[in-house]
């Protein structure tokens, strides 16, 4: 029997393309279940919504403690601290249920669990993991991450907030900019240089003490359903208590490389988002007196789409094994979320162009997700910065 090249044959089906090489066999009961949860959140309480407020650039003050109620906070923290003590790879797959809602999304739940809670665990004194962890949790405080600055992103070491030990205290000066979360925050991880001997230090400041204030940027064209700030810091005094046990780079950075592993799954569920609604679209979409599907540069267009958020999964999955193992190198993160990244923008593009002058509503996804994820692939790293690190790893010299 012989079929016609107009031949028609059942589409594949969206959890079909979700996980086209069957990963869903290789996680356990825990994860699928933590998934499913998330999954079902995003898709009943947040894509009917995060439209409107993308557009209008609106984060709603209810979706902290609704985050929190949910379990996704600090998902990989000891239960004592509201976390669920969950698997690494749980929380990839948590980011990457968030993102196929907004980038804006996960990012507040990656900056919460990875760069203030993480680092709250790992070098804070126990009365701070007490005072804190549970209200982060259960998103009954915010919390956010004071690294970047006007003047220093890619390059943290020139870094020109100050601290200096004042008897039992440190007062901190200083600009940060770029911080997601900064004017909703009632607690502030800020790294500063200090006068003395130049250390980088981390402190745990709290959002009330006298001298910080945030001021949100207005002017955005991406992450818009995300509150972002920048940072004031006048001669604001934190106690000793409140230094983080950790001293140079290596504590942000360590913080940084959290947050890497879990874009990398993240951008995954934006990319599928856009696969999944250009195909659908392309589907129902006459052009020439046939669908937009039956046309070989569309077909082709998926499947490089297809292609790449695949190869990106698994790449997430196998990251997330090596991560529980202890085996996440920074230089396989980077990897893992500069390819990632690329991935998920080429099929947000490609998903923005095939449905025409529909792509650039916001009746749709495409075009938000694309904009948001031209913010994904800059900060945490740039994809320069990425490529850098890779190629010092190869030889071993530095071309910063």
């Amino acid at each position: 029997m012989t079929t016609t090249s107009s031949a028609r044959r059942a589409p594949a089906s969206r959890r079909t393309l979700q996980d086209f090489f069957e990963l869903d066999s290789l996680y356990d009961a825990e994860e699928r279940l933590i998934r499913d949860s998330v999954r079902e959140f995003v898709r009943g309480e947040i894509l009917p919504h995060v439209g409107e407020w993308w557009l209008h650039g609106d984060f709603p003050a209810d979706l902290p403690r609704r985050f929190g109620e949910l379990g996704m906070l600090g998902l990989t923290l000891p239960e004592r601290f509201g976390g669920a003590g969950a698997s690494y790879t749980a929380y990839g797959l948590l980011n990457r249920e968030v993102e196929y809602g907004d980038s804006g999304m996960r990012s507040f739940v990656s900056v919460q669990s990875s760069l203030v809670m993480h680092p709250i665990h790992a070098y804070g004194s126990e009365p701070l993991q007490e005072a804190w962890l549970p209200l982060l949790a259960s998103g009954e405080a915010v919390g956010c991450f004071g690294l970047t600055e006007p003047d220093a992103g890619s390059d943290p070491g020139a870094m020109r907030t100050r601290c200096r030990r004042v008897g039992e205290e440190w007062v901190i000066t200083g600009v940060k900019r770029w911080i997601t979360s900064g004017s909703n925050a009632h607690v502030a991880i800020v790294w500063a240089r200090d006068e003395a001997d130049e250390t980088v230090r981390g402190f745990v400041v709290e959002t009330d003490r006298d001298g910080f204030s945030a001021v949100d940027i207005k002017t955005k064209a991406s992450m818009r359903a995300s509150v972002t700030s920048e940072l004031y810091l006048d001669e604001v005094a934190v106690p000793d208590a409140n230094r983080l046990a950790v001293e140079g780079l290596r504590g942000p950075l360590s913080c940084l490389n959290q947050a890497r592993y879990g874009i990398a799954w993240g951008v995954l569920g934006a990319g599928f988002y856009c696969l999944e609604e250009a195909a659908a679209y392309v589907d129902d979409r006459p052009v020439f007196g046939t669908p937009l599907a039956g046309k070989q540069l569309v077909q082709a267009s998926l499947a490089d789409m297809l292609a790449g958020l695949t190869k990106g999964a698994l790449l997430a999955h196998h990251l997330g094994r090596l991560k529980e193992a202890g085996k996440d190198t920074p230089a396989r993160v980077s990897l893992a979320k500069r390819e990632n990244v690329r991935a998920a923008l080429a099929a947000a593009r490609a998903a923005r162009d095939l449905l025409g002058g529909n792509g650039i509503t916001t009746e749709y996804g495409a075009i938000r997700h694309m904009l948001n994820l031209e913010a994904v692939a800059t900060y945490e790293g740039t994809d320069t910065v990425h490529t850098l690190v890779l190629g010092r790893e190869i030889t071993g010299r530095e071309a910063f």
